[in-house]
């Protein structure tokens, strides 16, 4: 087996033990490259279907072309698409100009909180990685968030080998990370393996391409001459920047990432 074969592999079990073991679950659809590869995996692991609600996290300020590719991609797969929006704050005018992650916190962590509450989800399966950033190397593959939907990162349970507890106290809710083993290069090695469509922001024009998918005003491109996925892998093997390097909310204040995930973001 390759070692490919091996992350998915690993990945499937995980998504089959949440499968199996979480009451209500749904899994978190960002579009980008990372829930592309776990989409296919979902797909992969229940025999071509995804048995439980997809749920999109709408700023409405998504670029436009992750939306049309969202909307298609369901409609293609049958897909159970949530979409939700912290409505009251964008009603209140919440914008990048008032603090990216004051933004980030009211449009995306509060905007999940809403949603899941909303619909009683207990569990939710996200495509992060550890070598994203360092405050996701914290992470265990099964998750625990207490009721207030906050991540308590100096607390998290021992996992061992393929051992995960899924048994926690009434109330907790769960974020299962089936990708947190896999690495940015892992990741388009699979798409091109599996041929998994991916939003076309990620090839270049002009000299300059997406790294990574997010706000249209908090997101950056990157220079590069990739307009393929062999080039893009080429690409990764020799650089020195960083995936994030292009999101403006990273750049907000040293532990800015920290306090949005502990607050709930992903």
């Amino acid at each position: 087996m390759s070692s490919l074969d091996d992350l998915e592999s690993q990945s499937i079990y995980i998504l089959r033990e949440a499968y199996r073991h979480v009451g209500k679950l749904a899994m978190l659809w960002s579009v980008g490259k990372d829930s592309g590869v776990l989409m296919a995996l979902a797909r992969k692991a229940f025999l071509g279907r995804v048995p439980f609600p997809v749920v999109h996290i709408d700023t409405s300020y998504k670029l436009p072309e992750m939306i049309a590719f969202r909307d298609a991609k369901a409609r293609e797969w049958g897909l159970d698409l949530v979409v939700g929006r912290n409505e009251a704050a964008l009603a209140a005018g919440m914008n990048h100009t008032m603090g990216r992650v004051t933004c980030c916190a009211a449009l995306k962590s509060e905007g999940l909180s809403q949603t899941l509450a909303q619909y009683g989800f207990t569990g939710v399966i996200a495509g992060i990685r550890r070598d994203e950033e360092a405050t996701r190397a914290k992470e265990r593959v099964f998750s625990p968030r207490g009721a207030d939907a906050r991540w308590h990162y100096e607390d998290q349970p021992p996992e061992f080998w393929d051992l995960f507890n899924t048994d926690f106290p009434e109330g907790t809710s769960l974020r299962i990370h089936p990708l947190l083993d896999w690495t940015e290069i892992d990741v388009w090695r699979y798409v091109r393996r599996e041929e998994i469509p991916v939003v076309d922001l990620y090839f270049a024009k002009q000299g300059r391409r997406y790294r990574s998918l997010g706000c249209a005003p908090c997101t950056g491109t990157v220079l590069s001459t990739a307009t393929t996925i062999d080039e893009i892998i080429a690409e990764l093997e020799t650089t020195s920047i960083s995936e994030r390097a292009g999101r403006a909310q990273d750049q907000e204040a040293e532990d800015a990432f920290e306090r949005l995930r502990a607050d709930g973001y992903l």
